[in-house]
């Protein structure tokens, strides 16, 4: 399969709603159609500090989105990079997609000087969790949260 990276744009809108929707449903969550709207108008939004990335198939269809935060850091003067959703759609899993959202997100965040990139999975993912070993250095952290 040959896959290719790039940033969403306004022609990707419905492809990107089906692929977050999914992701949201495979985290059974719950997202409102207003929440979703918005996320998408922030991603279009250069200054709002969201980027949606997506990987695509050899007719440039999305199958694949990573969306990133950037946000200033208490404990450096640069910029972190929050991988906030990663997601590849079923029938594209395994053949490097996944890899190549992650090596565009490492590229965003290197050109924005971003020091650190960043992100969390579900304990029990192990196939998203697999591929990340491979990239990354698991952090010994917990997080807590309130609320949704």
């Amino acid at each position: 399969m040959d896959i290719r990276t790039r940033p969403l744009e306004p022609r990707d809108h419905d492809r990107w709603r089906t692929l977050f929707r999914a992701y949201i449903d495979f985290y059974r969550a719950e997202v409102s159609d207003e929440v979703i709207a918005l996320t998408w108008s922030r991603l279009m939004d250069s200054a709002s500090g969201m980027v949606g990335l997506c990987a695509t198939d050899a007719d440039d269809c999305p199958i694949g989105i990573a969306l990133l935060v950037f946000h200033p850091s208490t404990w450096s003067a640069t910029t972190y990079c929050y991988l906030e959703d990663l997601y590849v759609a079923p029938e594209a899993r395994g053949r490097g997609a996944g890899k190549a959202l992650i090596g565009a997100v490492y590229a965003m965040a290197d050109a924005r000087g971003a020091t650190r990139t960043y992100w969390v999975t579900e304990e029990g993912n192990d196939g998203a969790r697999r591929l990340y070993d491979s990239l990354a250095v698991r952090a010994p952290y917990v997080q807590y949260r309130r609320g949704g």
